[in-house]
């Protein structure tokens, strides 16, 4: 990576106004990652207070300065609010303090108000140059030296309201804060046919609002971007729960967003919902304010990946950019790391939170992006207590929705989003059980509404699933029983047997003219190795189980001078191992698609050894089960076990299917639900045009593309069950440079 030659000094980073989960990470990658390049780092304690008052404010980090604390919430270096900055005075200061360190490049991580504030001082920078030259507070050489600053910004806000950035650090941790929150309160509603209604924050932001309702399916959301369509809410929510008591639902859950008013302005409380409630529903009805909860705790496995690339990232561009170069906020739009400029950022932040306050709720809802708008529309079909009746002179399509592979948390969400989005639309569902063995037996039933009830929470798989593929006379029967049965249109929702299935349809066609209807594939496997999708449903989870393991595993090796050799799933796909790996801070992940060699085995002992002898305490090593035949876990536990001699015990974790289990995760759930919509919607689409073509739904880029499964042999390596392209690969080199123990040996000179 080529460094700026004109900017020979050293680089500080700050976190600044509320803390967020995922801010750690960010850190530890910006400082290992500056180190890496043999750029001295230095840590702005509590954020731009110490700016402002300088001194011990300013710590010089090493390589150990940021380990151990993946795992850890908040920001060990601190945040405050800072009266002082908002003054010029303060701001000038902040300079004078940044030159005297030498300080050449900046980079902020905070929400809106921290990010303006670093935009400000990068605008008057060199006017606080010319004043502290005047004042005598400065030697114009050392002025003259530093001229400007390189500035990033990252995004570290639990709200998710900064514009230029699909998510910010800490917003997907709080979701997991609420989603748990609000899957236990609905259990002990259901027990007392009670109603809660839960605030959540977000200030101006209904993210975390609406993120969750769609996540636990919530029965009611009051979220700042939509307010109540008119002045009757109350009436309509109290008719809407009670309509979802009649139709068999024993508990309610209404999420209020912080910021949540009518479409006058006037504020709709938490406390006001409840009191509308009460008097509405004759029942008791019980508050929970989540609270501050929701900031807290360890960063979930996607804000510690996108932190630590976040981290990454920001280095790049401060390192090659000169002290001209326009302040970038860097952040994730589209499933990539992006660069805007920072200004324009803060300014459309800013517009929204305007937008809202003047009543103009469709040019917010315009400057949160198209995907908010549409998880708010499938909100609005999955709150119905009871679907639409199908109009009189429609056709009603019969759409089989079956399971093929392997159980996938999540897969249940987007069940419950297609029986509902498709019943509501007018539409017959047809839930086969048992995967294709249960097609081929004719195990077939009518889904009603309330019978995917509870569905969206719940991991495994409700309808039944197995492995199996068609073969043989299972063709004829299979095509005996989509025409008895009158199906116009199949979705698989599987692995890769699913895809498999719908593909060898294609080849049966001539043979069995049945099989001439829509077929989709949406995408749910852990092991994330299936063609048209960058991101599988259960992948999400399964790193989520993955990271939660392995946090226990570092704390019980770390108090031993143990080193754990862990196995994860994924078969010969290895993004587990290597999205655990970045997450987790392992030194060495073992993937299928390098290799594993003696030599490799060889050079990480010795790095092993050489660690714990200089005082090492831990060792973390994460192997994809299908890494190597020769060189399994027990084998490599073994050999290190050996060679470790006295310096350390080994132990090896084989973490099986633990990673298959467990409640999907608040991502699982949305982006099942947003696929099941497209999937349905696609189907209709099809039967109504006389088309039916059979492909696979994914994410690509961040929108949401279909596959033609005629191009399935081209796109894949059928040998090991994965894409032929897989886009996770790039991020090898960055988990290698933040797995080292130290950086490697780079003179200053040689830059």
């Amino acid at each position: 990576m080529p460094i700026a030659q004109s900017l020979d000094g050293r680089l500080a980073i700050l976190t600044s106004g509320g803390d967020s989960p995922g801010m750690n990470p960010a850190l530890r990658s910006v400082v290992r990652s500056a180190l890496d390049q043999g750029i001295d780092v230095v840590a702005v304690t509590e954020g731009f207070r110490g700016l402002v008052v300088g001194g011990e404010h300013f710590r010089t980090m090493d390589w150990d300065s940021v380990g151990g604390i993946l795992h850890l919430g908040g920001t060990t270096i601190g945040s405050a609010r800072s009266p002082e900055f908002r003054k010029r005075e303060g701001r000038r200061s902040a300079v004078r303090n940044l030159i005297e360190h030498d300080i050449a490049r900046l980079i902020v991580i905070g929400g809106d108000g921290s990010l303006t504030a670093a935009d400000l001082l990068h605008r008057e920078w060199s006017e606080h140059v010319d004043d502290l030259i005047g004042a005598g507070d400065l030697p114009p050489e050392t002025a003259e030296k530093r001229s400007g600053i390189v500035l990033a910004g990252l995004a570290g806000s639990i709200d998710n309201d900064f514009h230029g950035t699909d998510m910010t650090i800490g917003a997907d941790t709080a979701l997991h804060r609420i989603t748990q929150a609000i899957d236990a309160l609905t259990s002990t509603a259901a027990s007392h046919q009670r109603t809660f209604v839960v605030e959540v924050m977000g200030r101006n932001c209904g993210y975390l609002a609406l993120m969750s309702a769609l996540a636990t399916g919530a029965d009611a959301v009051f979220i700042p971007e939509k307010p109540p369509e008119d002045d009757d809410w109350a009436r309509r929510l109290c008719d809407r729960l009670r309509a979802g008591r009649t139709a068999g639902r024993r508990d309610s859950i209404v999420v209020v967003a912080e910021g949540a008013h009518d479409r006058h302005g006037r504020e709709i409380s938490s406390s006001d919902v409840r009191e509308v409630l009460e008097r509405g529903m004759a029942e008791e009805v019980r508050l929970t304010i989540l609270g501050h909860v929701q900031r807290g705790g360890a960063p979930s496995a996607f804000d510690r990946t996108m932190s630590t690339l976040l981290g990454h990232a920001a280095v790049e561009f401060v390192l090659t950019e000169d002290a001209g170069a326009e302040p970038q906020l860097i952040g994730v739009r589209n499933n990539r790391i992006q660069h805007q400029p920072l200004a324009t950022c803060v300014r459309q932040t800013a517009a929204a939170a305007e937008a809202i306050a003047d009543g103009r709720h469709e040019e917010a809802l315009r400057i949160r992006g198209g995907s908010f708008s549409d998880n708010i529309d499938s909100l609005d079909t999955l709150l119905r207590s009871l679907p639409r009746p199908p109009r009189p002179d429609q056709r009603r399509l019969k759409i089989a929705v079956v399971h093929s592979g392997a159980p996938s948390p999540g897969m249940n969400t987007a069940v419950r989003a297609a029986v509902r989005l498709g019943l509501d639309a007018g539409h017959i569902m047809l839930g086969v059980r048992n995967g294709f063995a249960g097609f081929i037996e004719g195990r077939i039933d009518e889904l009603g509404w309330m019978s995917v009830r509870g569905w969206s929470s719940t991991g495994g798989c409700e309808l039944g699933i197995n492995r199996r593929v068609p073969s043989g006379h299972d063709y004829y029967t299979i095509a005996r029983t989509i025409e008895d049965r009158g199906i116009d249109a199949i979705l698989i929702i599987g692995g890769w047997s699913a895809y498999r299935t719908a593909y060898r349809f294609l080849s049966k066609r001539e043979a069995f003219p049945a099989f001439d209807i829509p077929v989709i594939c949406l995408p749910a496997t852990i092991s994330n190795n299936l063609p048209g999708s960058e991101l599988s449903i259960g992948a999400d989870t399964a790193l989520n189980s993955i990271v939660e393991a392995v946090d226990k595993i570092k704390q019980s090796a770390v108090a031993a001078n143990r080193c754990f050799v862990v196995e994860v799933m994924g078969r010969y796909c290895g993004y587990l191992a290597l999205l655990g790996g970045l997450s987790t801070g392992a030194e060495r992940v073992y993937l299928n698609e390098e290799g594993v060699t003696l030599a490799d085995l060889k050079d990480d002992l010795d790095h092993l050894v050489q660690g714990f002898r200089r005082g090492k305490r831990l060792g973390l090593i994460i192997r994809n089960e299908m890494a190597n035949a020769t060189y399994t876990t027990p084998f490599m536990a073994a050999l290190f076990e050996e060679e470790g001699g006295d310096l350390f015990e080994v132990r090896q974790a084989i973490l099986g299917h633990l990673q298959q289990g467990g409640n999907p995760t608040p991502f699982d759930r949305i982006l099942a639900t947003r696929l099941a919509k497209r999937c349905i919607n696609h189907l209709v689409d099809e039967v109504e045009n006389g088309r039916s073509s059979v492909t696979a739904i994914g994410l690509q880029g961040g929108t949401i593309q279909n596959l033609d499964l005629r191009d399935l042999p081209r796109i894949v390596d059928s040998e090991h069950q994965r894409p032929t392209d897989q886009w996770w690969l790039n991020l090898r080199p960055i988990a290698r440079i933040l797995a080292q123990s130290g950086p490697k040996p780079t003179m200053r000179s040689e830059m």
